[in-house]
Formats: structure tokens, C-alpha cells, sequence
């Protein structure tokens, strides 16, 4: 079982939005992913939940070629020297080969997961080094969350994985109020699979986590009204209910599933915005109710697999 990976030291890092006269700012994204593994299929959806006047909607972007990534946190960062922001979601070096300078060979899989979170690493570090004053920190909270969907290579089967990555503070010289700020290196914890024997049930992600929010399986186990309704209204929304009930949300219908997140997403949502999309064992993502923010035109790659999800809509059979 691929459960954890530890790759750096624990800290505090910040969740509200901060900003310094000159100082580079961070937009954050805040909200709500919900992921339910039926059979054959990985029906995901996300919530937006405002943190502040200038926050962002968490952003879908495609991270290697079985899996997407949805970015919470700082995801997009404003320097004052610039007019566009710059967006970690956009010009993902897609990974093939571990590269041995950051993992070991000898880990299969796990070692892409490593080099894809030392890519990010990267992009966050000359961006959270102009950050010199105070943040204003909580215990343990990640800056940048991203929630890793897709399906890990050699037929290992879906799998969702939780990125956070941390930074610490510390003073420089005899300037107490001037900090160097660095970035930790990520921490990996898997989220799907369960554990052998555990209950297949939905996979659910806030930010940030000290959300109030009652995920969608507090919902369903307190028999919620809305819920309720959507049961009644059809026998196979019923069906999935109870699978997801029953710790055997893995045997339920994609299409049901899908269907069933469709109609509960506005009732969850009210006046938030929100997406949803699948993605298929052959790694084929498909929309259903694809990001409000128009999704770029990318630049063909002519090394990128033909499995490779793609964030461009595409029709839903019918």
C-alpha cells in the first residue's frame, strides 16, 4: 500500500491572503473537491469557496499522463512588476523518466509522484522568497495544496493522493522584521485506496481544513433533505446512495454517479461556482460541467502520450 510519503520537515505556513506595499501577493483559492471511485470510472467534482475579495476558483490542470491536479491555496501570485499573474496551474513540465537526481529507481510509481511534487517545488520557490514579512501562520497548514486524481501506471488502479507544501520563516541578521521565507519540500498522503478491507466510500478534500462545511458523506449518513429528494426522484440515485452507504461505492454505475453528483452539485454549491468531470481507466477525462474559466489552448507536444488527459471539453455520449 502506497500510503505516505514524508518529504520534508513538519511547519507553519499561511492560509489567509497576505500583502506587503512591493511586496509580491498571493491570490488563494478555497474550497471543496469530492471524489467518488465507481466502477470502471473516477467521477470528481469541486466547489469554489471565496476566502477573500480576490480569491481565485481552484483550477483543474493536467499533471502527467495518467493523472489532473486541482490546486488549492496560493496557487497564483501577482508581482508588482508584472500585470499578469503568475499561475502554477499553467506550464507543467509533464514528467516521463524519474529523474534520479531526485528519486530513487527502485520506487515504482511513487518516484514520478516525488518528481512531479519537486517540479512544483521549484515553481513556488522564487515566488515565496520575495515574501519577507511576517505571514500570518497557522499550526500546520499548507500554502499550496494540490489533490492528485488519476490512475497510477503497471495497473495499480485509481488512485487519489493530497500534496501540501509548507514553508517556514526566519529572521535574517539584526533585522527582526525582515524574513527569508522557503518552501518545504511536499508532503504526499494517500488518499485512495483504502486500506485492505476498509470501506470504499467517497474521497472528500476541504481548504482549509478547518472548514465547517459538512462534507457530502456527513450528508448522506444524516439523511439530508436535499439528498433525500434526489433519492426518491430515482431508483438509481438510490442505488448509489446506498453503495456509498455501504463502504461499496466502488461497484457503483459511472453514469449513475455521475448523473447523481450532477444534480446535488447546485443544491451544494448555491451561488458557487462549480465543475465536474470523469476520467476513464484509459485516462480519457471528460466534462460535464467543465471550469467556468475558459480552459487555454496548449501548445501540441509531440512527446505527450495519446492517453494523456486532456482539460479540453469534449462531448458527453448520450
Amino acid at each position: 500500500m502506497r500510503r505516505l510519503l514524508l518529504l520534508g520537515a513538519m511547519c507553519v505556513a499561511a492560509v489567509p491572503a497576505w500583502a506587503q506595499v512591493d511586496e509580491i501577493v498571493a491570490n488563494l483559492s478555497g474550497g471543496h473537491v469530492i471524489v467518488h471511485v465507481a466502477r470502471d470510472a473516477i467521477i470528481f467534482a469541486g466547489i469554489s469557496q471565496p476566502l477573500e475579495a480576490k480569491s481565485v476558483p481552484p483550477r483543474v490542470a493536467s499533471m502527467d499522463a495518467g493523472h489532473i491536479g486541482i490546486f488549492f491555496g496560493a496557487e497564483e501570485w501577482q508581482v508588482p512588476a508584472q500585470p499578469r499573474p503568475i499561475r502554477l496551474d499553467h506550464d507543467i513540465e509533464h514528467i516521463g523518466r524519474p529523474d534520479p537526481r531526485y528519486v530513487q529507481p527502485t520506487v515504482t510509481g511513487e518516484s514520478d509522484l516525488e518528481q512531479l511534487g519537486v517540479i512544483f517545488l521549484e515553481k513556488l520557490r522564487p515566488l515565496v522568497s520575495q515574501l519577507h514579512h511576517k505571514i500570518d501562520l497557522k499550526p500546520d497548514e499548507p500554502l499550496l495544496e494540490i489533490v492528485l486524481i488519476g490512475y497510477a501506471p503497471q495497473g495499480y488502479g485509481p488512485e487519489v493522493w493530497l500534496v501540501e507544501y509548507r514553508v517556514e520563516q526566519e529572521s535574517i541578521g539584526s533585522q527582526a522584521d525582515y524574513l527569508e521565507t522557503k518552501p518545504l519540500r511536499p508532503r504526499f498522503t494517500q488518499l485512495y485506496p483504502p486500506e485492505k478491507h476498509a470501506a470504499h466510500t467517497l474521497v472528500e478534500v476541504q481548504f482549509p481544513n478547518d472548514s465547517q462545511e459538512v462534507p457530502l458523506l456527513g450528508l448522506i449518513q444524516q439523511s439530508d433533505p436535499r439528498i433525500a429528494r434526489l433519492k426518491s426522484s430515482e431508483p438509481r440515485f438510490a442505488k448509489v446512495v446506498d453503495l456509498i452507504e455501504r463502504g461499496q461505492a466502488q461497484k457503483a454505475e459511472p453514469r449513475d454517479s455521475a448523473d447523481f453528483m450532477r444534480a446535488l452539485l447546485p443544491l451544494l454549491a448555491g451561488k458557487a461556482s462549480f465543475f465536474e468531470g470523469t476520467m476513464s481507466e484509459s485516462s480519457r477525462l471528460e466534462w460535464i460541467v467543465p471550469p467556468e474559466e475558459p480552459v487555454e489552448k496548449q501548445v501540441e507536444d509531440k512527446n505527450r502520450p495519446p492517453e494523456a488527459p486532456t482539460l479540453q471539453r469534449k462531448p458527453i455520449p448520450q
